[in-house]
């Protein structure tokens, strides 16, 4: 007999934590001050995505728990050069995490709908905008391996200079003639403390080829100075963890490089605008449909099933997929991911407006069972807040990554997790026809089915789905109204 998480899920609920200040992409640091030895790093300023015009987020995941991944980097129009960059990066990081942590053959959805963390490794690379004003763009990547034996955290930054049409290094940002200036302030700060390894930081430092490949996180903080974040094992022991080192304005400026100085006074005081150079980016559709009146589908008397999509808003496939559940009257849940809603708030008002529900699924989609109660408070109630900031509404549902779920999540917040009881594995076969077949073949009443709204081929997949139950009496409903109706 198939396992059925509906009603399980709705007995598991928890208390609300307060949430942390900031999220757990960012590594864990030992900071030195260039200008104020020992004091804290200032802080990035942070930027608006859902200003970025024609903004798109490449995103990518698996719902497998034994071999978990989800990655996503920033597709900017006019930084085309630099969006290669991080599509190779990424793409790299991602094969050599399926052929080591998934090379036991489980890379494949096991359809059980999830109940734990994951066993093994998990892979999860999420992304900030450093700066997005006049004609300098910065982002940064985060990456957590867990496939090795370490927490796997590492950081790069990619930069794109629109004057000159380039893909920058970090260590663009810095004049060729300074670097050797720079190397030595670096040396300087980080010597003599606690867990750098002296022979270590020279060898790195002292070989041009090392430089270019070890200063690859360098960004600017809100005034002026210059951080340069060096990766676990880079300058010391590994227990020590990650080194910053934030040299201050007045000290970092004589260094710059033209554009380096460019993407300091943007990153200090921003432009209104970004622009990169490219053509004429015209504004996204976004559908408008409104849904009529309250649902007052019984789903006691009449047959209902709950499509989910998780990992959206996605441009354009949320926009497509909103004008083909119009055609059906159909109601859904979209489980977004936090990033995403900020980048995209405008596609997540559509979808309330549309009469459909919005759950939460973590800020950037880690396992949540590998995290603290504390860390896993910020990963919902950052996502929460930017659901209510385009909505106006806090959502009620959580759908955890991966199906994980242990008593620490549980008690980290009030919101109802959702699991599922059909996995398309939309995720790992691309192809609409067989996703479709798969929801056709597998759908029962009061089922609650797993899509992912990144996917073109899952978005292509809806119509025949809603036609074809449609045709066999089926009502579509979001996961509270099933609940609720029951």
């Amino acid at each position: 007999m198939r396992s059925h998480t509906l009603l399980p899920a709705l007995l598991l609920l928890g208390s609300l934590t307060s949430a942390c200040a900031h999220g757990t992409s960012e590594p864990p640091v030992t900071s030195v001050d260039g200008a104020r030895p020992g004091a804290s790093p200032s802080p990035a300023r942070t930027v608006d995505p859902s200003k970025i015009k024609g903004l798109e987020i490449v995103s990518d995941s698996s719902e497998n728990g034994s071999c978990p991944f989800a990655t996503s980097y920033p597709d900017v129009p006019g930084a085309e050069a630099m969006t290669a960059a991080m599509k190779k990066d990424v793409e790299q990081r991602l094969a050599t995490f399926r052929s080591g942590a998934c090379a036991d053959g489980s890379d494949g959805a096991d359809g059980s709908g999830g109940s734990g963390g994951s066993g093994g490794g998990e892979l999860n690379v999420s992304h900030r905008f450093l700066v997005a004003s006049g004609d300098v763009l910065g982002v940064r990547l985060t990456t957590q391996d867990h496939s090795g034996a370490t927490d796997g955290r590492s950081a790069r930054t990619y930069w794109y200079d629109g004057k000159a049409g380039a893909y920058r290094m970090p260590l663009g940002l810095v004049a060729n003639g300074s670097r050797d200036v720079l190397i030595a302030a670096l040396k300087d700060q980080l010597k003599g403390r606690e867990g750098v390894d002296a022979a270590i930081l020279d060898d790195t430092l002292s070989d041009p080829d090392s430089r270019v490949a070890t200063l690859d996180d360098m960004a600017f903080t809100a005034d002026g100075g210059l951080r340069v974040t060096f990766d676990r094992g880079e300058v010391g022991v590994p227990p020590a963890g990650a080194f910053t080192v934030v040299l201050s304005k007045e000290t970092v400026t004589p260094l710059l490089s033209g554009f380096g100085k460019r993407a300091q006074r943007q990153t200090v005081s921003p432009s209104r605008s970004l622009d990169l150079g490219a053509p004429h980016v015209p504004a996204p559709a976004v559908p408008t449909h409104t849904a009529s009146g309250d649902d007052d589908t019984d789903c006691k008397k009449v047959k209902c099933i709950a499509l989910t999509f998780d990992d959206g808003p996605a441009a354009p496939e949320t926009a497509t997929l909103l004008t083909h559940l119009a055609r059906y009257k159909a109601r859904v849940t979209f489980f977004t991911v936090g990033q995403n809603v900020a980048a995209h708030p405008d596609l997540v008002r559509a979808e309330a407006k549309a009469g459909h529900e919005i759950g939460n699924h973590s800020w950037n989609h880690p396992d949540l069972t590998r995290l603290t109660r504390q860390q896993i408070a910020s990963q919902i109630d950052r996502t929460s807040a930017a659901i209510k900031a385009a909505t106006g509404k806090t959502p009620t549902l959580l759908r955890p990554p991966y199906g994980a779920i242990n008593r620490t999540v549980r008690t980290a917040t009030t919101l109802s997790p959702v699991l599922w009881d059909v996995d398309t594995e939309d995720w790992k076969y691309r192809d609409p026809a067989k996703v479709a077949r798969t929801v056709i073949d597998k759908a029962q009443p009061n089922d609650v089915v797993l899509l992912h709204d990144i996917h073109p081929t899952s978005v292509a997949a809806v119509p025949e789905i809603l036609r074809t139950l449609t045709a066999r009496g089926y009502h579509f409903v979001t996961v509270s109204h099933l609940r609720a109706t029951l």
